[in-house]
């Protein structure tokens, strides 16, 4: 291939994935056009005059620019674990940079998977909001639709989680075509509205933003809880990173996205200088009256893409903190045979619908989710500040001074909207908070159960090379094939064996001994996914690596011992699991009633050899009673 066919090549790969990234990425912070504007004029404290527009208008373009210009795209965009981003994979960063500080460790630890827990809260509201505030648009083409907001748009959100199991790949190619079309259509409404009142363009002047805080501070602390809702869908950037890497997301940003939403929300801004009485709902009474309908169903089919973009994030996020160690196994099914990311998880798709319909059902209009909406954003953001100051602190080993100025200074204005936000906690924003406090609950209750039982197998597990001389002095008999015993630790004996060693009396030709390592990393290639030591007597211990963003397989990963001493016949061999019950008891590690909500989810969890990817023919569960 010549140079200039390269080049060619390299531009039309920038072009797919910039599109793709439109639709992924930006559907959500795209969507923010239909509610930011009329919930910050809507609230009542902002007196309609030129000089407030002017000022409100400011802020917004400046939030925008300061959030997700300087902060995502310049500086949280560089922190890649691995080419991955993501609140999970930022949080993997920041405890590896301080593994040699074993407390400070946990304590961002606890940040982190507190912050992940706050993104189910956001999944629950940001669909919710979206798609309302969409169909609402029919309430501008006449008050008769009013009673059918709210059946149609938990038609259209049941409708968005059934073919959740069917995957996206089919449709997914008309998601960027779609949000394209949407970012066009926003930024040519704004543009028909500025050029009837060009002057508006001058907010784009950061004095009006300062004046108006000078001259209104209270006020102006108070909407800011109303003002963030323009960078909803911000984290995004971040933590699509993996899927179409920094330059699509920056170009997508600087050329469509940020033009389009600017252009939009000065628009609008035009609009109520002429006509207050639109602050009803400005986004649609930008349009003709030809052009409404069609505008309704443009916004609602973008609203679907970005609250699928959401859903299918919960089920990445979700595979990826069971992988750390924060929650028991779910069922976990592919959905595309090309894209090994494109997963369905039954518990948390029925999860997170009813808990949508809750807050639909609850809250009943897309003001009364705007009050729900923004607390746990703006904590997510803030933690995501904190982490990346620790990355660049104690991994890229910049100068304090020069961390605290490059950190501090977002910590300031992320704080400024959080503290806006809590204002609204009585008035819904306590929905997403006790959404995320159960998940932060279940989560660390997993961890810490794991913790305690695990301990509980070490006190009570026999030396495995030992066990091994002790038992070929006067060795069983040996049967044909292989035996693959699954063990939490290296170098113990596994229950499984002791049971199968108790009851059947033989021992297999060649066994193996396997511990599955997940670690804090997104990936872990195949070079380093093994490592096997020889025991003698045709037995090895194994150790199978993987990062949290890898598909466990371990009949695949065995594959690689072949030419190591050890083959494997697909045919002859038999993996042999511990099915453990867990009995809690008074005086235990843990409260009581942790204890038994720990038991129940490791009851509940989806067998281990379903989320190994074990044969169903060769699998041998023997089980054993556990006390914590």
């Amino acid at each position: 291939m010549g140079r200039g066919q390269c080049v060619s090549a390299s531009k039309s790969s920038l072009t797919a994935l910039t599109l793709g990234a439109i639709g992924v990425v930006y559907g959500d912070i795209g969507t923010s056009v239909l509610y930011a504007v009329k919930e910050v004029f809507g609230s009542g404290h902002v007196p309609f005059t030129p000089d407030n527009v002017y000022g409100i208008l400011s802020i917004f373009f400046w939030t925008l620019t300061v959030i997700v210009s300087l902060k995502y795209v310049v500086l949280v965009l560089r922190a890649d674990n691995n080419g991955e981003g993501g609140l999970v994979a930022m949080l993997a960063l920041a405890s590896q940079s301080v593994k040699d500080k074993p407390r400070l460790r946990r304590v961002l630890l606890a940040v982190g998977i507190f912050g992940t827990c706050l993104f189910y809260g956001d999944g629950v509201i940001t669909p919710a909001i979206s798609v309302l505030s969409a169909v609402e648009g029919l309430e501008v083409v006449s008050p008769a639709f009013k009673r059918y907001v709210i059946p149609l748009t938990l038609i259209i959100l049941l409708g968005l989680f059934m073919v959740q199991k069917r995957g996206t790949a089919g449709i997914g190619k008309f998601f960027g075509p779609i949000t394209l079309v949407w970012f066009a259509c926003i930024a040519l409404l704004g543009l028909i509205h500025i050029q009837a009142n060009p002057a508006i363009l001058w907010a784009i002047s950061p004095h009006y933003a300062l004046g108006f805080m000078w001259h209104n501070p209270g006020i102006t602390f108070i909407i800011l809880g109303a003002v963030v809702l323009c960078v909803t869908g911000g984290e995004a950037l971040y933590a699509d990173m993996g899927h179409f890497g920094k330059k699509p997301i920056r170009v997508a940003w600087f050329a469509v996205v940020m033009p389009a939403l600017t252009l939009n929300y000065f628009g609008q801004g035009a609009l109520l200088l002429k006509d207050p009485a639109a602050v009803k709902n400005p986004f649609f009474l930008m349009a003709p009256d030809w052009a409404l309908v069609p505008l309704v169903v443009l916004a609602t089919m973008t609203t679907v893409i970005a609250s699928q973009a959401l859903i299918s994030g919960a089920f990445s996020v979700t595979k990826q903190v069971i992988q750390l160690g924060y929650l028991p196994r779910l069922q976990v099914q592919h959905t595309s045979v090309k894209e090994a990311g494109q997963i369905y998880l039954s518990f948390v798709n029925w999860g997170l619908f009813v808990a949508i319909v809750l807050a639909v059902v609850l809250f009943k209009s897309s003001s009364n989710l705007a009050a729900a909406y923004g607390i746990a954003v703006c904590t997510d953001m803030l933690i995501t500040t904190i982490l990346t100051f620790y990355v660049i602190r104690y991994r890229w080993n910049y100068p304090l001074a020069l961390c605290i100025a490059a950190t501090g200074f977002f910590f300031v204005v992320d704080f400024a909207f959080w503290a806006s936000n809590m204002f609204k906690l009585f008035d819904g924003g306590w929905f997403p908070l006790l959404i995320g406090g159960a998940v932060f609950t279940l989560m660390m209750t997993w961890h810490d159960g794991r913790r305690l039982l695990n301990a509980r197998l070490r006190d009570d597990a026999i030396d495995l090379p030992g066990f091994l001389e002790s038992v070929f002095v006067s060795p069983p008999v040996r049967v044909e094939g292989t035996a693959v015993f699954l063990t939490a630790e290296p170098g113990t004996v596994p229950n499984a064996m002791l049971h199968n060693l108790k009851h059947n009396k033989v021992l297999h030709q060649n066994n193996l001994f396997v511990t599955v390592r997940n670690h804090e990393v997104p990936w872990i290639g195949m070079e380093k996914r093994i490592e096997i030591e020889p025991l003698g007597h045709d037995c090895w211990q194994v150790v199978i690596h993987y990062g949290f963003k890898n598909d466990p397989d371990i009949p695949k990963a065995l594959q690689q011992l072949k030419g190591r001493g050890c083959e494997l016949d697909d045919m002859r061999t038999s993996y042999f699991l511990s099915r453990d019950t867990v009995i809690p008891t008074i005086g235990g590690g843990m409260a009581q009633w942790r204890e038994k909500l720990f038991a129940q989810m490791h009851r509940n969890a989806s067998a281990a050899a379903d989320f190994l990817k074990l044969p169903n023919n060769s699998v041998v569960e023997l089980g054993s009673k556990i006390e914590i």
